[in-house]
C-alpha cells in the first residue's frame, strides 16, 4: 500500500469555501481504481493548514489513475485555487513493522 501525503496550506480567508469544496470533491477519488481510505485533518496551531492522506494500492494509481483521469480535472477546479502556496505530494511506502523490544 502507498500513502500519500499533502500538507495543503489554505488561503485563510478560504478555509470554509475550502471545506465544502472538499466535501464535494472527496467522491471523486473515493471513485477511483486503486483508492483505499481518505483523511482530511486540520492544524489546531494554524488552522488554514491541512494534512491530506490518501492510501492507494499502488503508486501508478495515483500518478497515472487519477492524475490522468476526468475526476481529477474536476477535483483540480474545485480545490486547486484554494492553495497559496501549491502544496508539494510525497509518497510513502509502508515498510514491515518492528517488534516491540521488551
Amino acid at each position: 500500500m502507498i500513502l500519500e501525503v499533502a500538507v495543503l496550506d489554505v488561503i485563510p480567508d478560504h478555509v470554509d469555501r475550502f471545506e465544502e469544496d472538499f466535501e464535494k470533491a472527496q467522491s471523486k477519488i473515493a471513485s477511483m481504481n486503486g483508492y483505499r481510505s481518505h483523511r482530511l485533518s486540520r492544524c489546531m496551531e494554524v488552522p488554514y493548514w491541512y494534512l491530506l492522506l490518501v492510501e492507494w494500492a499502488r503508486l501508478e494509481d495515483h500518478t497515472e489513475g487519477f492524475r490522468q483521469s476526468e475526476a481529477y480535472q474536476e477535483w483540480k477546479e474545485l480545490l486547486h485555487h484554494h492553495y497559496d502556496p501549491f502544496p508539494d505530494v510525497e509518497h510513502y511506502d509502508g515498510i514491515r513493522s518492528l517488534s516491540s523490544v521488551s
